[in-house]
């Protein structure tokens, strides 16, 4: 009787639950993209954290590993894979992946040479540009179709500003967060180098996301959306952000 009402007190306050996939270790992959994806950080980055936060909240735990992403979203739409953390929508995606509520969101910006007077202006002021772009990666569909401009498609952001440093592509494209992230990790100086440019490709959502072929894609989804609410309720999403410097 006193563990029943115990329990129930735990729910009220901290929103535990008897989800019906307690004790469950999610499996997730995805590259490394910090501060959302960080190998480096020991509690594996800003969206390792909130969906870690929000699944203990119904009994389930995560298990991250680092992978590429193109592999990773490859398992995930298999059913090798419990989940990704991290993912935008798009509409082929849609076709095979049951998406949650989004959580933060991502200003996709282009960026340059400090020198060049290049400003974003919509798709046709890419007219004749060649952009460094990240393999698998969900831009909009009329960025990945449009035929003014060179797409060049690598695994690596890293591998993007080095193209651009040797003046071998023209711009490339990356969430702002992320990007200067990435920069600071690699060496702060570049900032004296490269500009983002003032307006956004997109403004794109995070989102937690699980394969339809994966008999308990709504289950999993389900959970992290009610964690969600739980740790926005409770102050503990605001802790996360704020920690990572977002507000």
């Amino acid at each position: 009787m006193k563990r029943v009402i115990i329990l129930s007190i735990l729910i009220l306050l901290f929103g535990f639950s008897t989800y019906g996939g307690e004790g469950k270790v999610l499996k997730t992959a995805s590259d490394s993209w910090p501060p959302f994806i960080d190998p480096q950080n020991p509690k594996g980055g800003l969206s390792v954290e909130i969906a870690t936060a929000a699944y203990a909240t119904q009994g389930f735990s995560v298990e991250h590993k680092i992978e590429p992403w193109a592999r990773a979203m490859q398992k995930l739409k298999n059913g090798d894979i419990d989940i990704i953390v991290n993912a935008w929508i798009t509409e082929e995606r849609k076709t095979f992946l049951y998406y949650s509520d989004p959580y933060v969101a991502n200003e996709i910006k282009f960026i340059k040479l400090i020198d060049d007077s290049f400003e974003y202006n919509g798709l046709k002021s890419l007219k004749g540009k060649t952009v460094g772009t990240l393999r698998g990666y969900g831009y909009s569909s009329d960025f990945n179709n449009a035929t003014y401009f060179k797409r060049v498609p690598v695994k690596k952001f890293r591998s993007n500003i080095a193209k651009l440093l040797l003046g071998r592509i023209d711009l490339t494209i990356e969430d702002e967060i992320v990007a200067k992230a990435a920069i600071s990790q690699q060496d702060s100086d570049l900032f004296k180098k490269i500009a983002f440019s003032k307006h956004s490709l997109s403004k794109r959502y995070l989102f937690v996301t699980s394969g339809f072929k994966n008999p308990k894609h709504k289950e999993y989804i389900a959970a992290f959306n009610k964690g969600l609410k739980v740790i926005k309720a409770n102050g503990t999403f605001d802790k996360i952000m704020k920690s990572y410097g977002i507000e």
